[in-house]
C-alpha cells in the first residue's frame, strides 16, 4: 500500500505544511503503508490555458513536471492533499495543481482511492481550505477520510501539540483503503458529479473511445 502527499508549499524543506504532512505520513508507516511526498515547490507546473487540448486524448500541451507527479498519485492507494493558507485560500502553486487536473476530475481517474487533507495558517481559514481540498479530492472521485487544519501563529508548540492528531489521521488513512467503509454523502455527491462529466465523456467518445468504455463498464454512463 502506498500513500502519496501532494505538499502546496512552495517553501520546501523549511514548510511548516509539510513538517504536518510529514507527521500524517508517519502515522501511514506505522500501520504499514510506504509513502511518498510531491512537493509543488520543486516541480515546473504551467497554470492551465483552458485550450480543452486534453479533452482530444488526455495528454496536456504542456511538456512539464506535471505527468511524473501525475504518475506518482495514479501509483498511490491513498492521497494526502496539503497546502498553506495564503489569502484565504489554497497556494498559488496548489491551486496551479488543481485546475490541471481538470481532465483527470472529468474520466474520474481516481476513482476508488481514499484521501484527507492538510493545512497550516497564520490564524483562521484553514478549516475552509481543508474543506477545499477534501472537495478537489471528491471531484476526481477520491473518498475522504476527514482533514486537519493548525492554526500556528506565533506558537512554536502548535505542531507539536497537533502531532498525536496528525498521526492519527495517517492512521485512518491506512485503515479506509483496507477496509473501504461507505460514505453515503460523498457517493451521492460524487454520484452528481458524475452525471454532469457523463455530458464531456459522450461528447469524446469517438477519440477517446477507452475513456468511454470504461464509464461503461463502471457503471457511470449507459451505453449508446
Amino acid at each position: 500500500m502506498k500513500i502519496t502527499a501532494v505538499v502546496g508549499s512552495p517553501r520546501g524543506m523549511r514548510s511548516r505544511t509539510r513538517k504536518l504532512v510529514n507527521l500524517v505520513l508517519a502515522g501511514a508507516k506505522e500501520s504499514g503503508a510506504d509513502i511518498d511526498i510531491i512537493d509543488l515547490g520543486d516541480l515546473q507546473v504551467t497554470p492551465c490555458t483552458a485550450c480543452e487540448s486534453c479533452s482530444l486524448d488526455g495528454t496536456c500541451v504542456f511538456a512539464d513536471d506535471l505527468p511524473a507527479a501525475y504518475d506518482r498519485m495514479r501509483d498511490a492507494d491513498g492521497l494526502v492533499f496539503a497546502s498553506p493558507v495564503y489569502v484565504d485560500n489554497v497556494s498559488g502553486q496548489m491551486k496551479v495543481f488543481i485546475d490541471r487536473l481538470a481532465d483527470a476530475m472529468h474520466y474520474q481517474n481516481f476513482a476508488g482511492k481514499y484521501g484527507c487533507s492538510v493545512a497550516t495558517t497564520e490564524i483562521s481559514g484553514g478549516d475552509a481550505v481543508t474543506g477545499y481540498l477534501n472537495h478537489a479530492l471528491n471531484y476526481l472521485g477520491v473518498t475522504t477520510v476527514g482533514g486537519m487544519s493548525v492554526a500556528l501563529g506565533s506558537d512554536p508548540e502548535a505542531l507539536d501539540r497537533a502531532e498525536p492528531a496528525a498521526r492519527d489521521l495517517g492512521r485512518q488513512l491506512v485503515l479506509a483503503v483496507r477496509d473501504r467503509p461507505r460514505y453515503p454523502e460523498q457517493e451521492a455527491g460524487m454520484a452528481e458529479n458524475r452525471k454532469y462529466f457523463a455530458e464531456i465523456v459522450r461528447a469524446n467518445r469517438d477519440w477517446r473511445p477507452d475513456g468511454y468504455e470504461r464509464w461503461v463498464r463502471e457503471g457511470w454512463i449507459g451505453e449508446e
